[in-house]
């Protein structure tokens, strides 16, 4: 498949046929702005890139302090898009998301107040905080994009995504999201804290930027028709039957694999698939191979899949089993 790699200088060693020249730019220009203020976090923003252009929604997983939020809202801000976010507490009702009716005393008629997940990217700081009730709330906008409000669908506007940050569940007052709504989601991206000489450079940042807020120093990339645009772009990028027999392998052996009692469902299979297309497509190829399966994978079923009850006393991640499972599927030539 080298023949097929991009070559270290940038340019192609293929002639594409889809115009993916300024999508690249554009995805480097909002690295370059991110990149102003995040410091180690080069996965979790390749992956929100990913998830940006593939329509999905995205879970951040990791303990607080390690910029889950901040770096959400610096992408946010890089889009010239609607946004909106959405702190989750215990005690947060349905309505307080999706928004509610009241009267209007003029009219004499009940109309419907918008919440804030009326938005174009929606920020929601630690999801599992609040109970099952609230989180509901979120199935049909997630994957249907509209929420049905007193017999009335409201369409949300386009481009949707919604980027949510939780925090490990062993910690105190969370909750476990239902199965449900963790398949909604394209990807889980697990966090962890950063190393010594990253330590040090975040320090070195924050001292050189004194009283400027982080927010102040990005700017804005990408309009909302441009990035719809790309979008659809992006799904046309080519997956060859071999890939998608690849793709169909690594799932269908989650489900009869001895160490989990949950396989990965049909919608991660159709997650795997459109991920590495936008893979593709940042490198600048109109189609997928192999290596690009293999960069979404794991954080495309570590949150769809479950491990016995055996196999999670003695300890044993789902990235594990997923590594795994990799390794046992035939790579496609």
């Amino acid at each position: 498949m080298e023949e097929n790699k991009p070559q270290e200088s940038g340019e192609m060693d293929f002639q594409s046929r889809l115009p993916l020249e300024e999508l690249r730019a554009a995805v480097a220009a909002i690295k370059t702005e991110i990149r102003k203020v995040i410091i180690g976090q080069d996965d979790l923003v390749d992956l929100l890139l990913v998830g940006m252009l593939s329509k999905g929604h995205i879970l951040i997983e990791g303990v607080p302090g390690i910029a889950k939020t901040i770096t959400s809202k610096l992408f946010a801000k890089t889009l010239k898009v609607g946004f909106s976010r959405i702190q989750f507490t215990p005690d947060l009702m349905p309505s307080d998301v999706l928004g509610t009716s009241i009267l209007n005393m003029k009219q004499g008629a009940f109309e419907f107040k918008k919440g804030p997940i009326f938005s174009n990217l929606v920020l929601i700081d630690e999801i599992n905080r609040a109970p099952a009730k609230t989180q509901s709330a979120l199935f049909e906008v997630m994957e249907e994009r509209q929420v049905t409000m007193d017999g009335t669908q409201y369409t949300m506007e386009a481009p949707f995504m919604v980027l949510a940050t939780q925090n490990p569940i062993e910690q105190e007052g969370t909750y476990n999201l239902p199965e449900a709504q963790l398949d909604r989601f394209l990807f889980k991206i697990k966090l962890d804290y950063p190393d010594l000489d990253q330590e040090f450079e975040i320090l070195k940042s924050h001292h050189a930027r004194k009283s400027e807020s982080a927010l102040g120093q990005i700017q804005s990339i990408l309009q909302p028709e441009a990035l719809i645009a790309f979008q659809d772009l992006t799904t046309e990028v080519n997956v060859e039957e071999k890939i998608l027999r690849y793709i169909s392998e690594i799932v269908v052996r989650t489900r009869n694999h001895p160490s989990l009692y949950l396989g990965g469902s049909p919608r991660a299979s159709l997650a795997i698939m459109n991920a590495s297309k936008a893979i593709a497509a940042i490198d600048g190829r109109d189609f997928v191979i192999p290596e690009d399966i293999k960069k979404v994978v794991t954080p495309a079923l570590r949150h769809r899949i479950l491990l016995s009850p055996e196999r999670e006393m003695e300890g044993m991640s789902t990235d594990t089993v997923i590594y795994g499972i990799i390794q046992s599927v035939e790579i496609p030539r």
